[in-house]
């Protein structure tokens, strides 16, 4: 009987270990395997780049206003083997400014056309089986807390080599840094989709706090503030909504329409006349699919906030909003939104580890220099759309 007990013991503890390891699996691995089917770069490269390219994009001044790198359980400050978006290769690819945006909800399926409210998050599981703290399993608001703690750490971790941007001051220091020699990227928070204030204003002080800069008021659903672009019904902003972009603009915050409702999206240009972003998209008339705004809409969004520049639009980088994720079909979608918003309006949006397939990651950021220079655009064009667009709102908008 004692041999017996033993041997159902050793089983029982077998199974246990085995148990374990799978767990194990599961967490190290399998989030991986998601990542890698998600965030995958298609075939096509190496791309050309050209001497004269290379010398040009090493002179630029650049910044992307969405990645969603936060979400994924790597090491930022590791060179990654699968993603899009690293300290590493942003050095590489020479990019000075880098949004990182929390993603905290996001309906399966991600259809273009339509989402309903209460459609399974896709967010809730990834959080769970990446082991994110388990005050972030049933909160957005922790989501998008704990995102900024990630990217703080990082930044802490990274010997000068990553510097958060809070306000104005810390934007001017990794410019004057980078002036010097030094090899610094400085990364800026932005929410991807206000639902992560979870029906409460009051929740905006403890997402600036953390370093949130950039407010997007939708994803890819209707919330608590207004209307998606993939909603039900065109929704305006509601009561809730039409306050949030009145404390945007009082804090000197930077508001993005990307997956903004139309609907939305005129309010908030009746509502404010500051400078407005849609930090990832494409332009309808070059690519017409229901992701882009129509072109009218696109005009009157950068011609607010007139007295500083206006706003901006940044050109993603993947197929769905350009039509083509090539270097050369990214330059071509930037040359349509410069032909139709103007010079001054345009700027990079990659949507890099948005669960997107792109042409190439961070670190080949040269390539699409090259393809700018091939669409025709000048030197002073690609100057202002690398970065100096970008930055002119940022000076507008940060405290």
């Amino acid at each position: 009987m004692a041999r017996l007990l033993r041997g159902v013991l050793a089983v029982g503890l077998g199974l246990v270990a085995l148990a374990a390891m799978a767990a194990t699996v599961l967490v190290t691995i399998g989030p991986g395997m998601v990542e890698r089917g998600r965030n995958a770069i298609a075939p096509g490269g190496p791309w050309p780049v050209s001497d004269e390219a290379a010398a040009l994009h090493d002179s630029l001044v650049i910044g992307d206003w969405h990645a969603d790198t936060l979400l994924w359980n790597r090491d930022i400050l590791e060179r990654g083997g699968r993603g899009h978006v690293d300290l590493p290769r942003l050095i590489e690819g020479n990019v000075a400014v880098q949004v990182f945006t929390a993603v905290t909800r996001s309906p399966a399926g991600q259809n273009y056309e339509a989402n309903e409210a209460d459609a399974f998050d896709n967010i809730t599981p990834l959080a769970m089986g990446q082991l994110w703290p388990p005050r972030t399993w049933g909160s957005l608001l922790e989501r998008a807390l704990y995102q900024a703690e990630r990217l703080e750490r990082a930044a802490g971790a990274a010997e000068g080599r990553l510097a958060m941007i809070r306000d104005e001051a810390d934007l001017d220091t990794v410019l004057a840094a980078r002036a010097r020699g030094e090899t610094v990227v400085g990364g800026l928070l932005g929410l991807e989709g206000a639902h992560a204030l979870e029906g409460d204003l009051a929740s905006l002080d403890r997402l600036t706090e953390a370093g949130y800069r950039l407010v997007g008021l939708t994803h890819f659903f209707d919330n608590e503030v207004g209307g998606s672009l993939h909603g039900q019904g065109n929704r305006g902003l509601t009561d809730m909504g039409r306050a949030l972009v009145g404390e945007i603009d009082r804090r000197g915050l930077i508001l993005d329409l990307a997956h903004a409702s139309p609907a939305v999206a005129d309010e908030v240009i009746a509502l404010t006349d500051m400078p407005l972003v849609v930090s990832h998209t494409g332009i309808r008339s070059h690519c017409d699919t229901p992701r882009n705004l129509p072109d009218d809409l696109m005009r009157r969004i950068v011609e607010n906030g007139a007295a500083a520049g206006g706003g901006v639009v940044g050109i993603g980088f993947w197929a769905d909003v350009t039509c083509d994720a090539s270097p050369a079909g990214i330059a071509s979608a930037i040359r349509a939104a410069v032909d139709l918003l103007g010079e001054d309006h345009v700027s990079l949006g990659s949507d890099w580890d948005g669960s997107v397939t792109v042409g190439f990651d961070a670190a080949g950021l040269a390539a699409l220099t090259h393809a700018m220079r091939e669409a025709g655009l000048t030197e002073a064009q690609i100057r202002k759309i690398a970065g100096e667009n970008m930055l002119r709102v940022l000076r507008a908008r940060l405290p």
